[in-house]
C-alpha cells in the first residue's frame, strides 16, 4: 500500500491507497513540535479503525511546505514503516513538468501535475488553503507562475483581532449582500468580497495569458465559493493527493493511475 502525506501550513493530510482504492484519509493540525513517535501512535490508531496497520504500508511520498515538519515525517516513514519515502522537491524526484517560476510550494507543483493530467492545459488552479493561490499551468503542463492572496479565514481573524466590537464569524453565503446588522454585514463582506477577488484575478490572469483557460478549485473552501461564481468551472477536492500518486508512479513505475 501507498501512504501519501500532504503537509500544509495549517493541516497535514495522510491517505492510504491500495492500488487505486483509497482505504483511509485523515487530517491533523500542523505542529512542528510533533515527533515521529507521536505521528506513529496517531496514525496507527486511525489506520486500525479501517482494519489497517502500519506494516501494510510499502511505499510513501511526501509533499511538505513546512520544512520543520518534514524531518519528522521522513523519520516516521523510515523508523515505523520501514520505507524510504519520496519527498517532492528533492533533486531525485522528477515531477514530469517544467517549472518556469523561480519559487513554488511543493503542494502547488503537485496540484499542477494532477491538474494537467486530468484537465489538460492551460489551467488556473485556485487552492483555498492557508493562502489562496491562483496557479497558472501552461498548455504543455509547465508551471508558469501564480498570484497569491491571503485566505478568507485570515480576513475574518484580522477583523476580530483588530476591531474591538467585531466578533469572530464563520465563512458562509449570507442571505443578502446588504447586512442589516454587524454579523450579516461582516459575512457579506468576507464572502462576496472574496467572490470579487476570485472573479477579478481570474479575469486578469486570462487577459494576460491571452488564451482560453479552464479554472479548477481545490481546498477546504472551494465548494462554498464555487457555488457563487461561474469563474470556477470544476472543484476537485483530492487534487493534491492524486498528484502525489501520479508523481510516485512516475518515479517508481508502481501503481496504475486512471481517471476516477
Amino acid at each position: 500500500m501507498l501512504l501519501v502525506i500532504d503537509q500544509g501550513n495549517t493541516n497535514a493530510v495522510f491517505a492510504v491507497y491500495d492500488g487505486e482504492r483509497q482505504r483511509g484519509k485523515w487530517r491533523t493540525s500542523t505542529d512542528t513540535r510533533r515527533t515521529a513517535d507521536e505521528y506513529a501512535v496517531w496514525l496507527a490508531q486511525l489506520m486500525a479503525l479501517q482494519d489497517l496497520k502500519l506494516a501494510d504500508v510499502e511505499e510513501a511520498i511526501i509533499a511538505s511546505v513546512v520544512p520543520a515538519a518534514t524531518f519528522n515525517l521522513v523519520t516516521l516513514c523510515k523508523e515505523y514503516l520501514d520505507v524510504d519515502p519520496l519527498v517532492v522537491g528533492q533533486a531525485d524526484v522528477d515531477l514530469g513538468i517544467e517549472v518556469r517560476a523561480q519559487q513554488a510550494g511543493a503542494d502547488r507543483l503537485v496540484n499542477a501535475v494532477a491538474g494537467y493530467e486530468r484537465y489538460g492545459g492551460p489551467l488556473i488552479i485556485i487552492d483555498f488553503g492557508t493562502a489562496t493561490t491562483f496557479d497558472v499551468v501552461g498548455e504543455d503542463g509547465g508551471f508558469e507562475g501564480a498570484a497569491i492572496a491571503p485566505a478568507a479565514q485570515h480576513s475574518v481573524e484580522a477583523l476580530y483581532r483588530m476591531a474591538a466590537q467585531l466578533p469572530r464569524i464563520s465563512i458562509e453565503p449570507p442571505d443578502q449582500v446588504i447586512g442589516r446588522a454587524t454579523v450579516p454585514a461582516m459575512k457579506s463582506g468576507v464572502y462576496w468580497g472574496y467572490v470579487g477577488l476570485i472573479e477579478g484575478l481570474v479575469a486578469r490572469i486570462k487577459a494576460e495569458y491571452g488564451k482560453p483557460m479552464k479554472v479548477i478549485a481545490t481546498g477546504g473552501l472551494a465548494p462554498i465559493y464555487a457555488e457563487a461564481t461561474e469563474a470556477i468551472e470544476v472543484t476537485d477536492p483530492d487534487l493534491t493527493l492524486r498528484g502525489l500518486r501520479l508523481i510516485h508512479r512516475a518515479n517508481t513505475g508502481k501503481g496504475n493511475e486512471t481517471s476516477e
